[in-house]
């Protein structure tokens, strides 16, 4: 299909999904809990089916190559989609934000004004490889009272292809309005460009992805971006730090699941610690096969288990068994190692000292900052969010692990009884 046939498809889907948006958002709570309960069910009885597009996505990610830990994330079996079909049950049993009242009070003219949650209407994520994207953002945008346009890789097309029909014909059942979740059948550039620049029906777009793919977004985007570019997120072992706590959560923090953005990239460590500290971390990772990089004192101490870390370490988000390591002479030089090279998503002290704790807290510019726990805890599911829609880096509307809240605006709602502003105005 040609570039306006691609535009003219995904144009005529904004417009019916702005219908559909007007449908939810007067949609009540046990209504919307019934659909995805129904969601739920239609996922369980096109299991099998899902997992034969899904072998088709394997097969093709196996022939282009794929790493391994990209296989992973595509693939799908019946204990995950099991695990995706509980999560939407668990979607429907969290308190709906929407008609909450933020803020209430009453002026002087006794007119009354609310502060309400309502939807922001129609959302547009671009994503990539992962299928469980294409429910957890279905999911998500359907309990917070809003249409979704979802536009996937082509690593996993048919997987996503499946999911969205079941999830569609699931919810239809139980009442879900035409057009409220739909999914781009395009994986080209082009409709990217597209979504980017149909403002008039997308009210925000969300990627997530590679670096490349939300630079693309954000250049070309006529609505709010929420975002993140990548996930450089560090470690800082202070002097005052329980060793063996620390040497748990660095471990955890790199090679729990290192290919995803939460996963340490970094580790800092005090001067009066690294002696004791960094030969006992290093046997960890060297068991696991991690690679380290180093500054000079941490080569010092370690030697030839590690090799030269350059400048550009410090700026990398590796997402592999890769991991950047430099002794700091204190907090102050942690701290600002962190705030110049991190990307603002999720860091880490560990220490016995509240006192030092806080002030690394407030110090630390970054969405999640975490004291004695890995920052593999940065997770919509672990912050008792339920499924997420992303980890924001942003400071403006979002903020961290995205979930039902952060996908709502507000309204305020004023009441009053015949007053006119002609009667009290000053200007």
């Amino acid at each position: 299909m040609d570039s306006q046939g691609i535009k003219d498809v995904i144009h005529g889907m904004g417009a019916r999904a702005r219908a559909a948006a007007h449908a939810l958002a007067v949609l009540d709570t046990e209504k919307k809990n019934d659909i995805l309960r129904a969601m739920a069910d239609g996922l369980r009885e096109q299991a099998e089916s899902i997992i034969k597009a899904n072998a088709k996505d394997i097969i093709a990610g196996e022939e282009n190559d794929l790493s391994p830990a990209m296989l992973d994330r595509l693939r799908l079996d019946d204990a995950r989609l099991e695990a995706i079909a509980v999560g939407i049950e668990e979607v429907a049993d969290l308190p709906d934000p929407i008609g909450e009242v933020m803020d209430a009070w009453t002026r002087p003219n006794d007119i009354s004004i609310q502060q309400v949650r309502v939807p922001i209407g129609v959302i547009g994520i671009i994503y990539e490889s992962r299928p469980n994207v294409t429910s957890d953002a279905a999911v998500l945008c359907l309990k917070s009272g809003n249409a979704t346009i979802l536009r996937g890789g082509s690593e996993a097309i048919h997987s996503n292809k499946a999911i969205a029909h079941a999830l569609q014909s699931g919810g239809h059942v139980a009442g879900l309005p035409d057009d409220a979740i739909q999914l781009i059948p395009f994986t080209d550039r082009e409709s990217v460009s597209v979504m980017a620049g149909m403002d008039q029906w997308l009210d925000v777009i969300i990627p997530r992805g590679g670096k490349g793919l939300i630079e693309a977004v954000v250049s070309r985007a006529r609505m709010p971006v929420i975002k993140h570019y990548d996930g450089i997120c560090h470690t800082y072992v202070d002097r005052e730090a329980d060793i063996d706590m620390a040497v748990a959560i660095a471990d955890d923090a790199k090679t729990h699941k290192p290919g995803v953005c939460n996963a340490m990239e970094t580790l800092l460590v005090h001067n009066k610690i690294a002696d004791d500290f960094l030969p006992r971390i290093a046997t960890v990772f060297t068991d696991k096969g991690v690679e380290m990089r180093g500054d000079s004192k941490t080569q010092e101490i370690l030697g030839d288990a590690v090799v030269v870390a350059s400048d550009d370490d410090w700026d990398t988000e590796y997402l592999d068994l890769i991991v950047a390591i430099k002794v700091v002479s204190g907090m102050t030089e942690a701290v600002d190692h962190i705030n110049c090279h991190s990307s603002r998503h999720s860091e880490c002290i560990v220490t016995d000292d509240s006192a030092r704790a806080e002030s690394f807290i407030t110090r630390v510019d970054s969405a999640c900052v975490f004291h004695n726990a890995s920052t593999r805890f940065s997770d919509g599911g672990e912050f008792g969010f339920g499924a997420e829609i992303g980890i924001s880096t942003d400071k403006l509307h979002a903020r961290g692990p995205m979930a039902l809240r952060e996908l709502t605006s507000y309204q305020y709602r004023i009441r009053g009884n015949g007053q006119i502003r002609s009667l009290h105005a000053t200007t």
